[in-house]
């Protein structure tokens, strides 16, 4: 479908398939996107009262949460009042007028300094949007900010604490996003993934995020980490604003090498419209001796909850390169970040941080036999993912081994969202109930190359039946 399309349909459809119970003014910063566009458009809330129980909010608890680099009062208001005004008139720009959006700040926003989580010496002054920023403004979003990042959106922790219990990492690299969505300082957030920087940071937080195949969103404008690798990806607090950002965002784009010439769909409406139950591969070779006990019982219980609704489950074999692709991954990535930071890298070695710093040292140290060979993997485990998928709608396993770990020191494991990122499949993670200790869980569904309209369906039907409804007490 037409982007264009999507953009004058889809607000539409938001205003009648994603109605919720009125919720009291205090909640207000809680409400979906869906929900806020849908109030947007009929006139019970405008694009600057939103804007402003956003920035109360920021005020209430970034003092503690620390999701944000910088937040852009002057300009955030300025669009929202230009956006009130359409809206008093009629116009409504696409199925995000007025809906407050953070920026991780790898991502080029004129007039917002990129940090890249780094010191001065890596600072860079944008003169223009990044495409998926471009199309966010074209869909009516208001950026208010920049949100936390790792430094280049790496191992290294940002000072981003978790709502759900400030003592816990919020996962990384796209911390403040992730930590932004979750606490109520804005209704949607942009991220990238690599390994599992979209995926886990949401499961830590206890909300929805969602990473489309390679290439769907244009990664131009985008700081990166490794080109095989990189995805731009979406926080959301359901998988209906999911849908709704990607189909904003998904399209082809010249400026970006790596950019997805597939079409694109109504994610909203394919969605909507598909709500059979779903027949979901559970591979256990894949997490059985990485997860906790406690990650594995949820599993378990979220997939005979599920099947007792009508899903479909069936165990999934190990490929042949279930043994090898962990590497290949870790290869990839050392070697495409070494070649982005070369350069600067000779001249500023020490402010690198210990993370970045030794994935590009190891880079620079590795053959180009290795990282052919690496390559190849790369492909095989994706042909491999493939296969595995045929007559599923998707696979189904956790985001992480573990909730989010205790203690800032580190971002925890991305190893069982490194399976999605490899293969450049789409995943998506959906909160589905909470740990002994009171943190979220988790489950990730991975779906096949350029079938998120499918896997939307799928993760749709999972959130109704699993209904998370608990929010961090922050």
């Amino acid at each position: 479908m037409d982007r264009r399309s999507f953009l004058t349909t889809g607000l539409a459809l938001g205003a009648t398939a994603f109605s919720a119970p009125t919720r009291s003014e205090a909640d207000v910063y809680f409400l979906t996107a869906a929900e806020i566009a849908r109030k947007i458009r009929d006139g019970s809330l405008s694009p600057v009262e939103i804007l402003e129980a956003c920035l109360k909010r920021i005020d209430q608890v970034e003092p503690s949460v620390l999701a944000w680099v910088h937040v852009d009062r002057a300009g955030a208001h300025a669009t929202a009042r230009a956006l009130e005004a359409e809206a008093r008139r009629g116009e409504f720009r696409g199925p995000l007028h007025g809906v407050p959006v953070g920026i991780k700040d790898i991502i080029a926003v004129p007039g917002m300094t990129t940090t890249n989580g780094s010191g001065e010496f890596a600072h860079e002054r944008p003169q223009a949007d990044a495409t998926c920023v471009a199309r966010l403004r074209e869909a009516g979003a208001v950026i208010v900010g920049k949100t936390a990042t790792t430094q280049f959106a790496s191992g290294d922790p940002a000072p981003t604490r978790n709502p759900w219990n400030l003592e816990h990492t919020p996962g990384g690299s796209s911390s403040g996003s992730a930590a932004g969505v979750a606490s109520g300082m804005m209704a949607l957030a942009l991220g990238t993934q690599t390994g599992g920087s979209v995926l886990r940071p949401a499961a830590y937080c206890g909300i929805v995020g969602l990473k489309p195949t390679h290439g769907r969103i244009s990664a131009a404008g985008v700081t990166p980490l490794s080109w095989s690798l990189d995805h731009v990806g979406v926080f959301a607090r359901s998988v209906a604003d999911g849908a709704l950002a990607l189909g904003a965002l998904a399209g082809h784009d010249d400026a970006d090498p790596a950019s997805a010439t597939a079409p694109t769909a109504d994610f909203v409406r394919v969605m909507m419209q598909d709500g059979r139950p779903p027949r979901l591969g559970i591979p256990k070779w894949l997490y059985g001796d990485i997860a906790s006990v406690e990650t594995i019982g949820h599993l378990d219980t979220v997939a005979a909850s599920l099947a007792r609704q009508g899903a479909a489950m069936e165990e999934v074999p190990a490929p042949e390169s279930a043994g090898v692709f962990q590497d290949a991954h870790a290869l990839i990535m050392r070697v495409e970040a070494a070649a982005y930071h070369r350069e600067r890298f000779a001249g500023n070695t020490d402010s690198y941080r210990p993370f970045i710093r030794g994935i590009v040292e190891d880079g620079l140290k590795i053959s180009g036999v290795e990282y052919a060979r690496a390559l190849r993997i790369q492909k095989e485990f994706r042909r491999d993912l493939i296969r595995a998928l045929a007559g599923l709608d998707a696979l189904l396993l956790p985001v992480a081994p573990t909730p989010a770990p205790k203690g800032l020191d580190s971002t925890g494991d991305p190893r069982l969202c490194v399976p999605g990122s490899l293969a450049g499949l789409p995943a998506i993670a959906i909160p589905s109930g909470l740990s002994a200790e009171g943190l979220p869980l988790a489950i990730q569904l991975v779906a096949g190359p350029f079938a998120e309209d499918r896997l939307l369906a799928t993760a749709r039907w999972c959130e109704a039946i699993l209904a998370f409804r608990e929010r961090p007490k922050i």
